[in-house]
Formats: structure tokens, C-alpha cells, sequence
């Protein structure tokens, strides 16, 4: 039986970026189960995921072509049912043989081929027999739709398929995106298994602006993620993406210098390791002037619109330089961080506004608005509700610290909740 590699790839559009990390282990992980399941993969066999915006692939070790057959043995039925008073079958009991396809022209040979042991209270009748193993593309076809079913995905789109027949687009698919084309490399050879309407081939797609040629062909399952990288100008492997980031964000740091640091973020490294193929860092900056703003906001602001990484100095305070992670590599970056400086301004302006706005108005005049605020249908505003943390917090300030103490937790208590009527949370 030979034993090579197995590739297979899924070349979609844009995949979620939250969860594709989880969509790649979940399609590897469910893919090589399955061929364990059927024998056509062993235990130990070493599982790799890919998973990049644009595909999901697995890359799974020692797979078979054809797997070995399995010696079964079946309960038929009790003797008393399946033996008449002679020891001759009755037609139940050739009836069932001849549904296992057991050879019946002869029912005493047939007979005397069955096993009689103890089940239970009674004797039953079984069955020996050799089931084939399942051949590579059989079980691949029933591995890769186990895989695509378990998905973690939380909503498909339908789309229609392009045909041939008189009336195109008749035949609809399910899934999260749609999916342009289907790997399926057992060593060198194709596998022509089946999945939302494409048939397995060796050709991919690389980066939508940068692969050296279209389409990419894989003349091996071993030869992946080079053949990908080489020619198609991407990093197939989410864990080597991320690390490639890390490793461009640090360098980045260090060049601004002054001890600065990229935002430690790993969720957002996580994402941005799902919207790029081939990272490419950039340093880019913003006027002086918005360091005025709190920098929780600016970071919020440019982590979570953006997906930008804030810089902040040795002493914990945000620069006016952030970097970029950008999915192209070109010749002169000036347009590409020109754009993203451009993008940032006005949303750093707007927090600048606000704040600004905000900061004309004291913390007590905003004390009364609190009454218009629900807190809770059945606990009243949040007016009503900072009266009685007042009450408690004065309560405890007295006793702990005399009149002095009361009056100032009194006050804190009364303020705690006004920054909810600010444009700036707002």
C-alpha cells in the first residue's frame, strides 16, 4: 500500500478575520480525524494547518491510498430464530447472509461457516467476514465533507455555481464565502474529490496583487507552503504570519528608537495576522497636538477602527507614531503611509473634539442629567441609583475616617457615573 503525504486546500474569498485562526485548526483537525477513523491515516500521523484570508489547508503526514481490510464480525440472530429443529437455516437467516453478500447457494456450507456463542440468556448466530478498506478517495470525499460541515461558522451565504447547462446558475452552495478552487495532493498525484462544486486539482491562487504567476501549481504535497511563498508571495502558515509581524512591529520599534514598544495586543495581533497574506510593516505618524487627548482614547481609536499598533515611549506614554501592518510590498511606501496618516487624522480630530467639548463642562453640572440615564427597569435612573451608593459611601467614610473622609466619598460617589453624559463616552 503506498504511503505518502496529503495536501489539501481550499482556496476561498475573504474569510472571517476574528476566527480564522479556529476555522484552520477546526479544518485540519477534523480532516486528518477522519482519515485516522477510516485507517487511511495513522495515530501518530503529524497534522500541520494553514490558514491565510484567503484559504484554509491541511497538510497531513503517512496517509495511505488504500486502507487496509478489516476483519469484522456480525451478530445475526438468536439460533432458535436463524436454525429450525434440523439445524437448517431458515429464510430469515439467508435472507440476512444474502443482504451481507455471503455466498447462499449452498445454505449448509453456509451454516456451517457461522459461529454460535453465548448472548446474553441466549445463543446467537455470528457472522466473519472482511471488509475492504476504504480507498483514498472515498475517504478523503467523506473526511473533507465531515471538515467543511464542523466549521465553526457562525453564518454561511448561498451563492450560485457558474454551469454549463442551459440554465446557468441554477445550483446553489452554502458556505461563508465562496470558494474559487480545491487542492487534493497525495504525494504528487491528484485526488479528484468533490467539494462545493469544484473538483480537486494543484493549482492555487497566491497574493491578489504580488504572486509571481497565476495560478500557482504544486507539483507536491511536501512543497506547500515553499511553492506558495516562492511564487505566489504568500505566507500560508498563520503561526509563521504572526511571528513575522512580530518580529517586522519589533524591528519597526526599535528603528523610531527611544525605548518605544509596539501596543502588546493578542487579539489584535490575531486579526491582523487574518487581513494580510504577506505583511509588510510600515512607521507612520500623527500631529503633536492630539497627544493632548487622553491616550486610552487615541489607542482605542487607532487599535480598534484601524488596526493600527500605538507606539509608547520606555515610560508608558503613547508617541505620535504608530505602525502599520499592509498586505503589499511596494517599491516606494510613501503613498501607502501617506494614506493610513491620512485616514487616522480625522478620527484623532474628532477625539480632540469631543474632549475638548467635554472639558467646558464640569463632572457636578452634569450631576441632574444622571436622572434621565436608566440604570435598570426595576431599579430606577442612574440618578436614583447614585443617591444610594452616596448614602453607603458616606455611611462607610464616616466610620472609617470621620466627617472629613465622608465628604469626600460622598463626592466620588456622586461623580463616578457622570462620565456616561460626556460626548467622549458617548
Amino acid at each position: 500500500m503506498t504511503t505518502q503525504n496529503l495536501l489539501v486546500e481550499l482556496f476561498v474569498e475573504e474569510l472571517p478575520p476574528k476566527v480564522l485562526n479556529k476555522l484552520g485548526a477546526a479544518f485540519a483537525g477534523v480532516l486528518a480525524e477522519q482519515l485516522k477513523a477510516q485507517g487511511l491515516a495513522a495515530a501518530d500521523a503529524v497534522v500541520t494547518a494553514f490558514a491565510s484570508p484567503r484559504r484554509l489547508a491541511a497538510h497531513v503526514t503517512g496517509v495511505l491510498a488504500q486502507g487496509a481490510d478489516k476483519a469484522v464480525q456480525q451478530k445475526l440472530m438468536p439460533v432458535a430464530v436463524g436454525l429450525d429443529a434440523a439445524g437448517n437455516a431458515t429464510p430469515a437467516l439467508l435472507k440476512k447472509l444474502q443482504a451481507l453478500g455471503a455466498d447462499v447457494s449452498d445454505p449448509a456450507a453456509a451454516v456451517a461457516a457461522l459461529k454460535r456463542a453465548p448472548d446474553g440468556k441466549a445463543e446467537a448466530l455470528f457472522y466473519d467476514s472482511i471488509v475492504k478498506g476504504a480507498s483514498l478517495q472515498a475517504g478523503l470525499q467523506k473526511a473533507l465533507e465531515e471538515a467543511l460541515a464542523k466549521l465553526p461558522i457562525p453564518k454561511v451565504m448561498q451563492y450560485q455555481l457558474e454551469t454549463d447547462c442551459e440554465l446557468p446558475g441554477w445550483s446553489s452552495v452554502n458556505f461563508v464565502r465562496p470558494a474559487h478552487s480545491l487542492i487534493a495532493l497525495h504525494g504528487s498525484t491528484v485526488v479528484p474529490v468533490k467539494a462545493l462544486g469544484l473538483t480537486a486539482g494543484n493549482s492555487t491562487q497566491g497574493h491578489r496583487f504580488e504572486a509571481k504567476v497565476s495560478p500557482v501549481v504544486l507539483p507536491h504535497a511536501d512543497q506547500y507552503d515553499e511553492v506558495l511563498k516562492r511564487d505566489g508571495s504568500v505566507i500560508a502558515s498563520f503561526a509563521e504570519r504572526r511571528a513575522e509581524i512580530v518580529r517586522q512591529l519589533q524591528a519597526a520599534a526599535a528603528k523610531v528608537g527611544g525605548g518605544c514598544q509596539p501596543i502588546e495586543d493578542e487579539a489584535l495581533l490575531d486579526e491582523v495576522t487574518a487581513l494580510v497574506e504577506r505583511p509588510n510593516v510600515l512607521t507612520c505618524q500623527f500631529e503633536t497636538e492630539f497627544l493632548g487627548v487622553p491616550q486610552e482614547c487615541l489607542i482605542l481609536t487607532m487599535k480598534a477602527n484601524q488596526k493600527y499598533f500605538p507606539l509608547i515611549d520606555a515610560s508608558s506614554k503613547l508617541t505620535n507614531r504608530f505602525l502599520v501592518v499592509s498586505n503589499i510590498t511596494p517599491d516606494d511606501a510613501s503613498l501607502v503611509i501617506g494614506g493610513n496618516e491620512r485616514v487616522v487624522r480625522p478620527r484623532l480630530a474628532d477625539a480632540k473634539f469631543f474632549f475638548d467639548q467635554d472639558r467646558k463642562k464640569t463632572l457636578e453640572s452634569r450631576v441632574d442629567g444622571l436622572s434621565k440615564v436608566v440604570y435598570h427597569n426595576k431599579l430606577g435612573t442612574q440618578g436614583e441609583r447614585m443617591a444610594r451608593v452616596c448614602a453607603i459611601a458616606k455611611a462607610i467614610g464616616q466610620q472609617v475616617g470621620g466627617d472629613a473622609l465622608a465628604a469626600q466619598a460622598e463626592q466620588a460617589a456622586r461623580l463616578a457615573k457622570t462620565d456616561l453624559l460626556t460626548d467622549m463616552v458617548g
